[in-house]
């Protein structure tokens, strides 16, 4: 059974608003201004507002799902300390003159453990006050109350596909990002940054050391830097969390200060349409999964204290990161005749398309955003590594793994939840099929549909439970079957064109 979290574990509303800050902004935001280019910048900025209140409904929907299954543990362990509590208090009423000692050790119908006056007024009498987020549940937790065993296999292996790919993923970027940034050997300048460079080529000129050895190198160093912290909670990166912030704010505040100082000094070079329809599956592609944070939403939000105010923090969260992605796209659409793909290789003047002036200071720069995706990927790696951590557990041996083996209770599950990801980054930096499967099908599944699932079965359960019906202060604003069949409708619409994009273009 699940437990509370402790005043010791817990943090401030405002440093769970700096996780999920930093959870949904990635490097997927650097290649929303190229995105935009094609689609149009009208039909851009309406796809952004779309998806972000989207992704809001379905943030709202996992928090309303995970106060249902906050309810359901309290009640049923209200319901065990109410029969234990009335077993003592029928064994005192037949044993009026023994003392409780006595009664221990010779009445067979005593309970083995008596629930103090605490323990009681720890859960109060009106159920509706059994609605909290306090609990320590994650998502495989309200998938296996909610689901069936069909659904919970589903959602298992759309969990596993999607944080596996993502930890690949961030292992494999953040190296390559290093690497590009260490490796100075390139033997045509032309090349765009070396990313056309064979990993075979020399990192340096005159040693033997290739960029893939290199890159190999650096995937070892950032496992043995960033593989610990899966042996933790999330608690215990708060100060890396912190400093990867301002770190994010930092890189968006100069590469959206770079593109209006160029629109001033030069005016805009760049003229996007409007709305170019035919753009639609690029932008859908590069942006749908801008704002996705639902698989660690349940971990981040328990150990906050004062959580009553989570759907506010989440409105802030999803507002401020929609204006960014927004500022940094219109500023760089319009500032720049023809934005890379990765937006930051604009700033870098070593590039063949970049539009700004080659200097010391532009270089510093050029560095500092080139190691955004260090930056942005290696503090959320922990979090997904816990979260993956903690939902395999869940799957296979419960939640409970006091009767298990010191070696899997501290050591199993969190090489589990990292060694596949670093073996595959290991292997190749070409990760383009496996982004295909993580973002396109599995994302689509954590961040919309399994939301929408969830609070639908999670309300349904609730209200069979005696005061279930009662008014749930963590309840979504947005009530009613209607809006999870939107959701859904959404969801198969994303997919459809998604896949249209990837594989029949």
């Amino acid at each position: 059974m699940p437990l509370a979290i402790s005043a010791d574990d817990q943090y401030s509303p405002w440093t769970g608003l700096v996780y999920i800050f930093n959870l949904i902004v990635g490097t997927g935001a650097l290649t929303l201004p190229a995105s935009f280019l094609k689609a149009g910048w009208g039909l851009g900025v309406g796809l952004i507002v779309i998806l972000a209140f989207v992704s809001y409904i379905t943030a709202t929907f996992v928090l309303e799902a995970l106060s249902c299954a906050n309810f359901i543990v309290r009640y049923k362990r209200m319901k065990i300390l109410s029969r234990v509590s009335h077993r003592i208090s029928r064994a005192n009423q037949i044993n009026q003159s023994e003392t409780e000692d006595e009664i221990d050790e010779t009445n067979e119908d005593a309970p083995l453990f008596t629930p103090t006056e605490d323990a009681l007024e720890r859960f109060p009498s009106q159920p509706r006050h059994f609605y909290s987020l306090s609990e320590k549940l994650e998502m495989s937790d309200m998938a296996n109350m909610f689901f069936g065993r069909f659904g919970q296999i589903l959602f298992f292996l759309c969990f596993a596909i999607y944080l596996y790919g993502d930890l690949a993923i961030y292992t494999a970027v953040v190296s390559k990002s290093l690497s590009d940034v260490i490796c100075t050997y390139e033997p045509n300048v032309n090349s765009s940054c070396g990313d056309n460079l064979s990993p075979n080529t020399e990192c340096w000129e005159g040693f033997s050391f290739t960029r893939l050895s290199i890159y190999r190198i650096l995937i070892a160093i950032f496992f043995a830097c960033m593989g610990p912290f899966a042996f933790f909670n999330v608690q215990k990166t708060k100060y890396l969390q912190l400093f990867t912030s301002f770190m994010r704010w930092l890189a968006f505040t100069v590469m959206i200060s770079l593109a209006v100082r160029q629109l001033i000094l030069k005016g805009p070079e760049g003229h996007p349409s409007v709305a170019n329809i035919s753009g639609l599956p690029a932008l859908l592609g590069a942006s749908v999964y801008s704002f996705m944070c639902h698989h660690s939403l349940p971990g981040l939000i328990a150990p906050i204290s004062g959580n009553n105010q989570m759907k506010r923090l989440l409105a802030l969260d999803y507002g401020l990161i929609a204006s960014f992605y927004l500022l940094l796209s219109l500023t760089g659409v319009f500032a720049f005749s023809q934005p890379d793909e990765l937006y930051t290789l604009v700033f870098n003047p070593r590039c063949s398309a970049s539009d700004i002036e080659d200097s010391t200071f532009m270089r510093i720069i050029g560095y500092f955003l080139a190691l955004f995706p260090v930056f942005t990927l290696s503090t959320s790696f922990p979090i997904i590594a816990i979260t993956l951590k903690n939902n395999l557990q869940n799957a296979t041996v419960g939640s409970n793994t006091a009767s298990y083996p010191w070696i899997v209770q501290h050591l199993l599950f969190p090489f589990l939840s990292v060694i596949p990801p670093v073996l595959v980054a290991l292997i190749s930096e070409d990760l383009e099929i496996l982004v295909r499967i993580t973002g396109s099908f599995a994302g689509a599944g954590i961040q919309y549909i399994i939301p929408a699932l969830l609070v639908f079965f999670a309300r349904r359960e609730v209200k069979r439970l005696p005061s279930g019906d009662s008014v749930n202060m963590f309840a979504s604003p947005f009530q009613g079957a209607t809006w999870v069949v939107l959701v859904l409708l959404w969801a198969t619409a994303c997919i459809l064109l998604v896949f249209f994009k990837l594989f029949l273009s």
